[in-house]
């Protein structure tokens, strides 16, 4: 059994002004973390993240009966302040996937 990391995806503010939902894989001691941005306000459905993911090699570890579930998280978007905006952090664990889990996801994908 291949060890799980995490991936993570919140909402920003693009450089154009516009809402996008950004999905990166955390590796820890690496400077460029691979990543997936979803343009729009809508937030991914289950199925948009799962594509994404297999995009950038990797698939969610969890049980099948777990029906992909991330687990969601509330931040501030400045630290501290109370009164500020609030941030909504989506995460899973994930594995990189096998060459035929690939093919599965871009099937249902």
């Amino acid at each position: 059994m291949s060890t799980t990391i995490t991936a993570q995806m919140a909402q920003r503010t693009g450089t154009n002004g516009r809402r996008q939902w950004r999905l990166y894989v955390c590796l820890m001691g690496e400077t460029h973390w691979p990543e997936h941005v979803f343009r729009g306000a809508h937030v991914p459905t289950v199925a948009q993240r799962s594509a994404a993911l297999a995009s950038l090699g990797y698939v969610v570890a969890l049980p099948q009966d777990a029906d992909g579930l991330w687990d969601w998280c509330e931040s501030s978007a400045a630290p501290g302040d109370l009164s500020s905006a609030v941030t909504l952090i989506a995460s899973v664990p994930v594995r990189p996937a096998l060459r035929e889990e690939l093919r599965d996801v871009a099937r249902v994908g």
